[in-house]
């Protein structure tokens, strides 16, 4: 192997440091000088590409290919290129790693990304011979047989590079073979157990299974960010879990309008007498037990069982989910309803009456209108 200069060899070191824009410059000044080093172009066509950059990338491949035309790492480089940006074409990287392909065949990241390359191109090619319907079960094998078994032989390559499992997961997961899928998660955890997307998927799994309470669920998602703070999907998880808990609470302040409703006697049952009115103070405050119980077992105690994560979770909800505040607002309305009727020395059933059902009326106009807002509505952090 050629030695690298030491212009090369600086500039890895810049690159390591994600100092792109110096690394490109020192790699321009030693090419002027030396234009026939291939592995110059290589590394300055991977600057270009971390600078987001793909036209200049693929300018470099260009150069170095006129030099190593079989070159394994040029190649990569002019596939990179072609499937970076906006413009990117999978149609046209292809046969760039094949050609890489052929040129190592024994190196676990060419079949990687020719497994990844195939894969959307033969759905490209099924949906433009059959329209836009999907393929059929016994079609599926067919149509991903070939990226199925490239992602295979990266496997056998590389068994402990993540991105050939993240290529092989994404082809077994067009292909509906959850089973593989299952397993590719549990493979990519084990080599490493904050990979986000592998995390977050395992995660929903087991918040959606069924009989996964929202408390559990919440649960569930502030583990998975506590390994992977930075995951999107798992906080967007945490935070519809949280709702679920929030919506819920609603209902122990409902119950307790009940409750206030049924301590006062206030709706005539045929065949029983109603209380007296007012109610003596003893039986008013004899009235908050109950109310007391519920939102000491039903939500104070279930919400200092959860984690840190989720506590903090729930404040923060509140602060950035505009529905959020709006449920957390319908459970106090009621609960001011609830102490109204039971407090209050009523002479007459007609005002608790009317606070019942104002009591009751926020939260079931809204009840099923508000279900699914924590999937659709985005809040600012």
């Amino acid at each position: 192997m050629t030695p690298l200069h030491s212009a090369v060899e600086q500039a890895q070191a810049l690159i390591d440091f994600e100092r792109y824009d110096q690394a490109c410059a020192l790699l321009s000044q030693h090419l002027a000088e030396d234009p026939g080093d291939t592995r110059a172009w290589i590394e300055i066509g991977h600057c270009h590409l971390k600078m987001q950059q793909p036209e200049q990338a693929l300018a470099a491949a260009d150069e170095a290919l006129k030099l190593a035309p079989e070159d394994f790492y040029v190649l990569i480089l002019r596939a990179k290129a072609l499937t970076s940006g906006p413009n990117s074409s999978w149609r046209a990287a292809e046969p760039v790693l094949r050609e890489a392909v052929r040129a190592d065949p024994q190196h676990w990241y060419g079949y990687t990304m020719l497994a990844d390359a195939v894969c959307r191109m033969s759905m490209v090619r099924y949906f433009q011979a059959n329209g836009s319907r999907k393929p059929e079960p016994h079609e599926v094998d067919l149509v991903y047989r070939e990226a199925t078994d490239l992602a295979a032989e990266a496997l056998r390559l590389g068994p402990e590079e993540i991105y050939a499992h993240e290529i092989a997961h994404q082809i077994a997961t067009f292909s509906g073979n959850t089973e593989a899928g299952e397993q590719l998660d549990r493979a990519i955890l084990r080599l490493d157990p904050t990979h986000p997307e592998a995390l977050a998927r395992q995660t929903r799994k087991a918040a959606e299974a069924p009989g996964v309470k929202a408390p559990r669920a919440a649960d569930l998602y502030a583990t998975g960010l506590a390994s992977a703070p930075d995951s999107t999907e798992l906080q967007r998880g945490l935070d519809q879990a949280t709702y679920r808990m929030l919506r819920g609470v609603r209902w122990l302040a409902l119950l307790c309008v009940g409750l206030a409703a049924a301590g006062m006697d206030l709706f005539a049952v045929e065949g029983e007498v109603q209380r007296e009115l007012p109610l003596p103070l003893g039986q008013r405050l004899w009235d908050l037990v109950p109310m007391t119980a519920i939102w000491l077992v039903g939500a104070l105690l279930r919400y200092r069982r959860r984690r840190a994560g989720v506590r903090l979770n729930v404040r923060s909800l509140i602060r950035r989910r505009r529905w959020a505040r709006i449920v957390v607002a319908q459970a106090a309305w009621a609960m001011l309803c609830g102490l109204l009727i039971t407090q209050a020395p009523w002479a007459e059933r007609t005002l608790p009456q009317m606070l019942f059902w104002a009591g009751l009326a926020p939260t079931f106009a809204t009840l099923w209108f508000d279900r699914h807002k924590a999937m659709t509505q985005r809040g600012s952090r």
